[in-house]
């Protein structure tokens, strides 16, 4: 194998004097007005600069994702591990690690089921109840529904009228949305206390009809919630406490195992 293989990439093309992403120039992208974050992060994984429009709608997912909080078990776990003494990299990466399954990775579920159901030649509706029979009889809820904080998740509604009025203007076809809906009606249906869409559902619909695969949906869902796990970790730093646990130290987890004894 040629060395200069070991190591071949068609995102970066570095060389002595030169960098350049996908054949742009470093410094033209540093330089334009029309090339932000948002932009980067569409160049750097699908190799073209997205439209205005395409990175505005990204842009408004990624700022929805940034925070929730304390309460959030990976911003929780950031202000801990700054508190015992590490670098804020190893703070944000300590809370970036545990953006699993449970927690962090609804919206990629989310956008794998919504793949099944457009897959699914039948009308959308039998599409749907059909995935959602499948999934009861796994014992599996739909994610990206309900939220244990918030009655209404304040995300949703500007996520999803951002998506329709993108629909609308023609930079996106809206079949993503379409599904979401679809579920969130059949969910309600007959429900005295509804079950809102939350911000996995949310930001799968805009990933989903941006055309990023469902695994992309978690990794930019951990783009943006790296900034909150940055933000609140600095901030923690500066409160000079040290070795901070989950609980306040006057609160002793309740014991319940074997009664006091002698060792015999």
């Amino acid at each position: 194998m040629d060395r200069s293989d070991w190591w071949k990439t068609s995102i970066s093309d570095i060389s002595p004097g030169s960098i350049r992403y996908h054949g742009y120039p470093v410094e033209q992208l540093i330089s334009s007005e029309n090339v932000g974050m948002a932009s980067m992060i569409w160049l750097m994984l699908r190799g073209e600069l997205p439209t205005t429009a395409q990175a505005r709608l990204l842009e408004r997912a990624l700022v929805a994702g940034v925070d929730h909080g304390p309460q959030a078990p990976s911003i929780a776990i950031a202000r801990m591990a700054i508190t015992c003494g590490v670098g804020i990299n190893s703070a944000m990466a300590s809370a970036i690690n545990v953006l699993g399954d449970v927690h962090g990775g609804a919206g990629q579920e989310l956008m794998e089921i919504f793949e099944t159901i457009l897959a699914d030649p039948r009308p959308l509706p039998e599409a749907v109840e059909a995935e959602r029979a499948r999934l009861r009889s796994e014992k599996r809820y739909v994610p990206g529904f309900g939220h244990r904080f918030h009655p209404v998740d304040p995300r949703r509604l500007p996520l999803v009228s951002a998506v329709e009025a993108a629909r609308d203007e023609g930079v996106v076809e809206g079949r993503h949305l379409e599904v979401a809906l679809e579920i969130e009606r059949q969910i309600n249906r007959n429900r005295d206390k509804p079950i809102p869409m939350n911000i996995d559902g949310a930001t799968a619909i805009v990933y989903g009809e941006l055309g990023f695969e469902p695994a992309l949906g978690r990794g930019l869902f951990v783009l943006s919630r790296s900034i909150g796990a940055l933000a609140h970790a600095w901030e923690e730093s500066r409160s000079g406490r040290r070795n901070k646990g989950p609980e306040h130290r006057s609160v002793l987890p309740e014991y319940q195992g074997t009664p006091y004894r002698d060792v015999p």
